[in-house]
This record gives C-alpha cells, structure tokens and sequence, in this order.
C-alpha cells in the first residue's frame, strides 16, 4: 500500500529517509490535497532504474525479432562452434 504524507512532514527528515529506506516503494508528498512529489530509497530507485533498462532491451529485442534481424538460436550457436573448433 503507497505511503502518502503532506508536505508539512518533511520537517522530519531523518523519519521519512526510514520510511523510505524501509520499503521498496516510493513515498508520494501531498500538498494541499493534492500530488506533489514523490520520494524514494537509493535501493529502491537504482533497482527501478535497473528494470527499466531490462524492459527497454526486451522491447528493443522483441523489435528486432519482429524486423528479421534476429538469427536462429541454434544456427548461431553452429556458427560460434564452427568459428572457435569447439
């Protein structure tokens, strides 16, 4: 479940780094009511940023395969044996 907080909070600084330090969620600030920023862990950031990239490749190989440029696996492999006198 998200953690929401108003802004007021942050005076707390060394609370809401455990918060954030304590889940691999972010931390979304209200003001007003309202969505104003969202804060997260260094963890929980570098591995967002981590699976973001994953995806990107996935969708840039995906695309690959579907424009042909992709290669049987198997033949690949042939190739890189006959290559290297495995």
């Amino acid at each position: 479940m998200p953690r929401i907080i108003p802004i007021r909070d942050l005076k707390n600084t060394t609370g809401i780094s455990q918060m954030c330090n304590e889940s691999a969620e972010p931390v979304y600030i209200t003001k007003n009511g309202y969505g104003d920023m969202v804060i997260m862990g260094m963890k929980a950031y570098e591995e967002k940023l981590y699976m973001l990239d994953v995806y990107s490749r996935l969708a840039q190989a995906e695309e690959e395969i579907h424009e042909g440029k992709a290669i049987d696996d198997r033949k690949a492999l042939k190739d890189l044996k006959a290559k290297y006198g495995l």
